[in-house]
């Protein structure tokens, strides 16, 4: 049975992939397909789906820090939008009972409050996988993005509490002893080394913290998360994570079949359905304006706000919930589940192209921000500067110490994550905060000085982003990349890059170079 699953989502991820849409869209659709086969789904399939949430969740807390949280358009923006949308929603619910449509005819207000609160959701898995597939969860928009997440998180276990009635064991305030223990933790990672140990080491935690939570009656998929961000701050936090994913992204594909098993939908529910899919316009509006009210730019609201325009797996189980109860008609069950799934295949497919669409429409989207952005928003230009690095990871920050050695403090780097830039301005290093792929950044940032540039990103899509707005901004210098694959070179030349090095390649010539001078000095020296 396990081997038929293997198999749907072989077939139909690679299927949607052929197509240039996200491999999740096509477990979406083996899991409905198997369910129409007439399969039955097993614990197995259940358990593979939580241990992913779990990992997922877990990852979500390493790259999360507990001040992010605390910002006012984090939280302000959360409670709104959720407190705004479960109304608004609700509204509609009750309209569209009014034109008697199946399903929504037999809505009261509690009940049309439930669906609305249930789809002011946004999930999870969607957002975590769309922003790990484009490297953006260090970005600007992607903090944010996961700061409400994770908000949600927090008001999704207050609701379980109050709807179940299970109040936590007095043993729960026992959990604040976890910040004593964290020294331990650390400790614990440390000694894991780089190994099979680390990987081991980190579903100790996520699935300990998970059943710790459990035991004392709070929200298990909330321990992950708190364990997570306990080791944030822990050097070793970003490996940790990168020794994760592939166990994270293969028990998710549990998930998402999951979900196609639900029941099997009527034409009538797949109306039903999609009419609440429309709604995402509504959900994404209302994103949207808090954000830029919260004065936040245009373009980090924007983002902000596709990526976050979907319904969460969480309100499967608000619907879940509402039916045990007898509050809601089962049918409603399939009905919002097809609406999850729907939600999915806009949000991934909208946002692959997320960066293209504020390059044409940026004057529009301009217009709503406010007159006065948020610190954190503004743009710095780089003082007396000829070489400029972009993406100061492991392989931009070797070249960043390199250049300096060789040209000095002409040379500036540029990251998207604020923490590392913190931590290297602390040390008086020449950098600065800034997302490669914001289009306004280049149109306001003075290049004409800047004779090189170094690409130094993870992914050649958004390094080809790059570069075609440097290009656009009118940069006139040079550009150089690095690649992973040599078919991706072809791709970073064309798209207007000069010199593009093959990652691997040229580290195994430098270690030959480096390596053989020790042997042969003179060689070097002494001409042919």
């Amino acid at each position: 049975m396990e081997f038929i699953w293997i198999l749907f989502a072989f077939a139909c991820g690679l299927a949607v992939k052929l197509i240039n849409l996200p491999p999740l869209i096509g477990f979406l659709l083996a899991g409905f397909l198997l369910n129409y086969a007439g399969l039955e789904p097993s614990n197995t399939l259940d358990s593979l789906a939580n241990i992913g949430i779990t990992l997922m969740l877990f990852s979500i807390g390493l790259k999360l820090h507990v001040k992010d949280l605390l910002k006012r358009e984090v939280w302000a923006s959360t409670l709104s939008h959720m407190g705004i949308s479960t109304i608004m929603f609700a509204g509609i619910a009750l309209l569209l009972g009014t034109l008697s449509l199946p399903y929504f005819g037999v809505l009261d207000f509690k009940t049309a409050a439930l669906i609305g609160f249930a789809l002011s959701f946004s999930s999870t898995v969607c957002v975590m996988k769309l922003l790990e597939e484009s490297s953006e969860l260090k970005t600007r928009h992607g903090q944010l993005s996961l700061g409400i997440l994770v908000m949600q998180d927090i008001v999704a276990v207050i609701f379980l509490v109050a709807a179940t009635g299970k109040v936590p064991s007095i043993w729960a305030l026992g959990l604040f002893g976890l910040l004593l223990i964290r020294p331990i933790i650390n400790k614990i990672v440390d000694k894991a080394g780089h190994g099979e140990m680390l990987p081991l080491t980190g579903l100790f935690l996520a699935l300990g913290g998970y059943e710790l939570f459990y035991l004392v009656g709070v929200k298990g998929d909330l321990g992950a998360l708190i364990f997570g961000i306990l080791l944030a701050s822990h050097s070793k936090a970003a490996e940790l994570n990168k020794s994760l994913m592939n166990f994270k992204d293969l028990f998710l594909i549990g998930f998402f079949l999951s979900i196609g098993f639900t029941a099997l939908p009527t034409l009538s529910m797949i109306g039903m359905s999609l009419i609440l899919t429309l709604v995402i316009l509504v959900k994404y509006a209302l994103f949207f304006i808090l954000l830029t009210k919260m004065k936040l730019r245009g373009r980090t609201s924007f983002l902000s706000s596709m990526i976050l325009s979907n319904y969460s797996e969480f309100g499967l189980i608000v619907v879940a919930l509402s039916v045990a109860n007898g509050w809601l008609e089962k049918e409603w069950l399939v009905i919002l589940a097809l609406a999850v799934s729907f939600s999915f295949v806009i949000t991934s497919v909208l946002y692959r192209n997320v960066h293209r669409m504020y390059r044409k429409n940026k004057d529009v989207i301009r217009r709503f921000e406010s007159s006065d952005c948020l610190p954190e928003d503004r743009f710095v230009q780089p003082v007396n500067s000829d070489i400029l690095v972009v993406g100061l990871g492991r392989v931009g920050r070797g070249a960043f110490e390199s250049l300096k050695g060789f040209v000095g403090d002409t040379v500036a780097g540029m990251d998207a994550d604020r923490n590392r830039i913190n931590q290297m301005q602390a040390d008086q290093e020449n950098v600065f905060y800034g997302d490669g792929e914001d289009a306004d950044l280049w149109e306001r940032l003075d290049t004409s000085r800047i004779d090189l540039v170094l690409l130094a990103l993870p992914a050649a899509e958004d390094t080809t982003n790059v570069a075609i707005q440097l290009r656009k901004a009118n940069y006139t210098g040079q550009i150089a990349a690095i690649a992973r694959y040599q078919d991706e070179r072809e791709i970073l030349i064309n798209s207007g890059i000069d010199n593009v090095f093959n990652f691997y390649t040229e580290a195994g010539t430098g270690f030959a170079e480096e390596s053989l001078a020790l042997v042969r000095p003179m060689d070097n020296a002494t001409p042919s």
